[in-house]
């Protein structure tokens, strides 16, 4: 067996685009159906060894946000620094639902409110601030 992807419904893909792009995923391909009025784009880290791909499933004529039984638990990425990613994230808006305060994990959400699990490679990070005395926010 081979782990293939992990799709996500998206109603703006150009915001969830962006959110992955900042945790470092960047489009290896896509493909769009007129008939079927969709598009779906694969996302992937590049990094060596890394076959794992997100795919991002636009429904065209989606208006509706997605309920949350239509998604699932979380996406999990290694990183390579944790603050520094949770830092890049929090400048470009995105808010730290669960902040690494442990130097090991922490939980941002995608626009489309899918959680995304990030967890240091190796050893955790010293503990430090800001994380260490901030607070959870809302669900993860």
């Amino acid at each position: 067996m081979r782990f293939l992807h992990t799709m996500i419904r998206v109603l703006d893909l150009d915001a969830a685009l962006a959110f992955f792009a900042l945790l470092g995923l960047h489009d290896v391909r896509r493909k769009s159906s007129e008939t079927g009025r969709f598009t779906l784009v694969f996302l992937a880290s590049g990094a060596a060894g890394d076959s794992a791909e997100i795919e991002l499933t636009w429904n065209w004529d989606q208006t509706e946000p997605y309920t949350a039984g239509r998604n699932f638990g979380h996406i999990a990425l290694e990183v390579e620094d944790i603050h520094a990613l949770c830092q890049k994230l929090q400048q470009a808006g995105v808010t730290i639902a669960r902040p690494p305060r442990d130097g090991h994990m922490a939980f941002v959400r995608s626009p489309d409110l899918v959680s995304v699990e990030l967890l240091q490679r190796g050893a955790p990070l010293p503990p430090c601030e800001p994380w260490v005395s901030m607070p959870n926010v809302g669900a993860w």
